[in-house]
């Protein structure tokens, strides 16, 4: 698989965020996805509940072990500064992530907290990562309007 294949399986992943902000991650080690997540802050009312978060979980979960080595995470926005900490404590190779994050972006934006331990590859179906925040806040605002 190339890297625009797994960052797909993130998008697919932000796509079933309800009434959360739509981000989906997956993780990947020796080219198998071995957890994946989107945001459910909202859904589970619960401020750790990131994408990057919920695959960081799942992750673990499936190798028994927080030690993420030779792993990488695939997001489909910049991670914040909490999300970038969760990624170096679980030791990821690397993050390659879709849309910059503006606001709050922790791997090249606004800090960058993931170097040098952390390889970052940004802009990876950046367009697609983008609209789908885009179209989110549109009906956001639409619906608050």
């Amino acid at each position: 698989m190339f890297h625009s294949d797994y960052m797909r399986k993130a998008i697919c992943e932000a796509l079933k965020c309800d009434s959360d902000v739509p981000v989906g991650a997956v993780i990947v080690k020796d080219n198998i996805i071995i957890g994946s997540g989107h945001n459910t802050r909202e859904e589970d009312n619960k401020i750790t509940g990131h994408a990057e978060i919920c695959a960081i979980n799942a992750a673990c979960e499936t190798l028994g072990s927080w030690h993420l080595e030779n792993c990488d995470i695939y997001v489909t926005l910049e991670p914040c500064p909490m999300c970038a900490g969760a990624i170096k404590a679980a030791k990821i190779r690397s993050v390659y992530f879709g849309a910059f994050n503006k606001t709050d972006g922790a791997a090249l934006s606004v800090y960058n907290l993931l170097y040098p331990e952390v390889i970052v590859y940004p802009g990876i179906l950046r367009e697609e990562c983008s609209s789908l925040l885009t179209d989110f806040f549109e009906k956001l605002r639409l619906r608050n309007s």
